[in-house]
């Protein structure tokens, strides 16, 4: 099955580019026997079929330094030359600050010199015996031993792939042989190995503390909701933090003080104990996925940030036997009626972030570095799907404020602390930031549309002549929203297309899109590629009289013309234009694969042709527009009902389910992705049933069933999408519901 087809039918949305070209030409006449010399020709003149005749300068529509914030700290970008694939840790080894270590999810470890190196190595590599299919799987830990300049030991937490049964949650010792520089992956000593009942919440972080004894944290097992309220349950090893000896008799030996230290060992094919009694590893249990954790370097406390259900994300410091109440309670909620929630025995969170603020929380760590004064003590803590930065502010009477640092906009995976103490942070698509005393530029970004260039400065409602405006094949649901569309380039710069068709955009471009409801304009956004290479959005309100538009900082949610409109921060709109998909939603080959009316020439041509003609593109078209992708409108009844469903889900969910894409669950919605290959048909739910008999994420003939559809029909925290929307897509459901009703089995 396709979304490709060879109709041309696209919906025109870029009508002002029109402004930048005339339309001009002269004509012959019969009566005239001496006909007029031809116009001049331009050195390159475009094609025929294109629908401008030049590119036009852009002098104004860039983009500038980010709005300032009032945050005591900066993001500095730091060992920009190195490039990592999906990365989610780094580290120190012990005593030694001479390298730093990167852990890919795939299955391995790289180092690189902790200097202005490009050279790249690989400390070890697993990725065979690797199961890093489910988006949470993978290698997600590592920690030296506390004598690895002495016996090479370092330990590895990954998610085994065990050919087609369940994938296990397996603690190694691996060892160098050659004085640290390498590990030997035939040294493998498994010391504890799971079977994981679903495909998340596999928590997944590793350390020493200053006894010397080996933490380990572990999710609940997975699914929605701990359906074997495993967190809860002390004969497992699940939803717990765990604590070993791993210098005594193998495979490791319980420290005393454990709560259940002298039971038998949880180490038996389900990870419980076969007597039925409680787990002597356990060092604290009621996690639900304990994703990022660290020890306080001055006072030894576990700090551990765990990520919630659906409403709820939270911060703990984890004690010796304690028990943090998940799935009795998320955060410091009831989480589960028919148990009376009960908190007896339960220790509280120390603070809470509830959703969509925060998504997917990392746990990060207590500040005890020197270069940022005013941070000193406070933990700093991130969400993955967000990118917001935070600090807890203790107020000496053992409460805590959550404080914003920053808006990153970036999928933040793990923190790192040097041997200074000063903090670093990495980032999925593998870029590291050091966290720097914040500087004291000044901010001119713009506060009104009319002054950031964009936009004709006497008649904001028009864009500036050096804009081009495009249109897409399958638009995006918006609330009913009607949208107009540009792109702004740098002058002498171009667009690259990558090998899934997706268009790079070089520094300082800008995306500009206007919204309107009932024909009345609303709000304008603009989508800018930083001179850093950061990509940001900007959110601006139409004032009540139609003649400006002032910038909206940290988002809101405003009644307009009957309906909750919402004007989305910096942050927010990351969450949906993701690393993953490129950033730049829309603008790739397939959506732009058809035909739109330029309002300068007055012509319908192709966009590809245009924009090749007129030399925005780093490279010549690889094919004619008709062999290239493109996708169908599907509110188009002519084109067939799986393209047009297909389409729907590649422009509305496939930004972030997709491989790499921000979410806990294993789905891809991309186009080019056979429902075979989609792990939806007939997959169970991980995140919960909704409440429904027999519930799979795609059921064939049984829209009913289906929690593809069902989470689309709802605006609650357990609707899709998540954000940035409060009303259903009635048309866009009804497309799905039938998608699914003429599927009668999986492929």
């Amino acid at each position: 099955m396709t979304i490709l087809t060879q109709n041309k039918c696209f919906l025109p949305l870029l009508f002002i580019l029109l402004l930048l070209a005339g339309c001009g030409g002269s004509s012959g006449s019969d009566d005239n026997p001496d006909p007029e010399p031809p116009p001049p020709q331009n050195p390159n003149p475009p094609s025929e079929d294109a629908g401008l005749d030049a590119r036009p300068a852009n002098t104004t529509c860039l983009a500038p330094e980010p709005p300032s914030t009032d945050s005591s700290i900066q993001l500095t970008r730091v060992f920009n030359d190195l490039s990592f694939t999906r990365a989610v840790g780094l580290l120190h080894e012990p005593g030694n600050d001479n390298r730093w270590y990167v852990i890919e999810q795939a299955g391995r470890v790289r180092v690189f010199d902790n200097a202005a190196s490009t050279n790249l190595r690989t400390f070890i590599d697993i990725q065979a015996r690797v199961d890093d299919g489910p988006n949470e799987a993978g290698l997600l830990a590592m920690a030296f031993h506390p004598s690895f300049a002495s016996n090479g030991e370092v330990f590895l937490y990954y998610i085994r792939d065990e050919d087609g049964a369940r994938s296990r949650d397996t603690l190694s010792r691996f060892t160098s042989s050659d004085g640290g520089q390498t590990l030997d992956a035939n040294s493998e000593e498994i010391l504890l190995s799971i079977e994981h009942p679903y495909d998340n919440h596999y928590g997944g972080q590793l350390g020493f503390d200053s006894d010397g004894y080996l933490y380990l944290s572990l999710g609940d097992g997975g699914s929605g909701g701990d359906p074997g309220n495993r967190a809860q349950t002390t004969s497992t090893l699940f939803g717990s933090m765990l604590r070993f000896d791993v210098d005594g008799d193998a495979p490791y030996t319980i420290p005393e003080s454990n709560p259940f230290a002298g039971n038998a060992l949880c180490t038996n094919l389900d990870g419980t104990n076969d007597a039925g009694t409680n787990c002597p590893e356990i060092f604290a249990w009621g996690l639900r996925n304990p994703w990022r954790w660290s020890f306080d370097s001055a006072t030894g406390e576990i700090w551990l940030a765990d990520v919630g259900q659906n409403e709820i994300e939270e911060v703990n410091r984890i004690a010796l036997g304690g028990n943090y109440g998940w799935r009795l309670r998320e955060g410091d909620q009831c989480y589960n009626p028919s148990t009376n929630c009960g908190t007896a025995g339960l220790i509280d969170p120390v603070a809470v972030i509830p959703q969509p603020d925060a998504q997917s929380i990392t746990g990060g760590y207590v500040y005890r570095g020197n270069d940022i004064p005013g941070l000193v003590g406070q933990y700093v803590v991130a969400d993955f799907v967000t990118g917001r930065l935070w600090t807890l502010e203790e107020d000496g009477e053992g409460q805590f404020a959550l404080v914003l640092l920053e808006e990153t906009g970036m999928n933040i995976a793990s923190f790192a602390e040097d041997m200074a103490s000063e903090l670093y942070l990495v980032t999925h698509n593998g870029q590291i930031h050091r966290l720097d005393p914040a500087g004291s530029a000044s901010d001119n970004f713009p506060r009104l549309l009319s002054q950031t260039g964009c936009v004709d400065a006497t008649d904001p409602t028009q864009p500036a002549s050096g804009l081009i405006p495009y249109t897409v094949n399958a638009p995006f649901w918006s609330d009913g929203a009607d949208k107009q569309r540009w792109l702004a380039l740098p002058d002498n710069t171009t667009i690259t297309i990558n090998g899934d068709h997706d268009w790079e955009f070089p520094n300082g471009s800008v995306l500009v899109k206007n919204f309107h409801l009932n024909e009345r304009l609303i709000e304008t956004r603009l989508f800018m590629r930083h001179d850093d290479g950061q990509w940001a959005g900007y959110s601006y309100e139409w004032n009540e009289s139609g003649t400006d538009a002032d910038l909206v900082l940290g988002g809101k949610v405003v009644d307009v013309e009957g309906q909750s409109w919402i004007y989305p921060s910096s942050s927010e709109c990351l969450q949906c234009h993701t690393a993953a998909a490129g950033f730049s939603l829309g603008l790739e080959t397939a959506q732009l694969n058809g035909d739109m009316t330029y309002p300068q020439t007055g012509r319908t041509a192709n966009q590809l042709i245009t924009h090749d003609a007129i030399d925005t593109l780093s490279e010549s078209l690889s094919d004619t527009p008709d062999n290239l992708p493109r996708l169908v409108n599907p509110a188009d009844t002519s084109a067939g009902l799986d393209d047009r469903a297909r389409a729907y889900l590649h422009t509305n969910c496939a930004q972030c389910h997709r491989p790499d894409g921000p979410t806990n669950v294993n789905l891809d919605l991309r186009y080019t992705t056979a429902l075979a290959d989609m792990n939806v048909c007939n997959v169970a739910p991980q995140n919960g049933d909704l409440d429904i008999g027999d519930a799979q994420l795609f059921a064939p003939g049984a829209p009913e069933r289906s929690l593809l559809l069902q989470r689309m029909q709802r605006r609650d925290a357990l609707g899709m999408p998540p954000l940035g929307s409060n009303i259903v897509d009635e048309a866009g459901a009804a497309l799905i519901e039938e998608w699914i009703a003429s599927i009668s089995s999986c492929p």
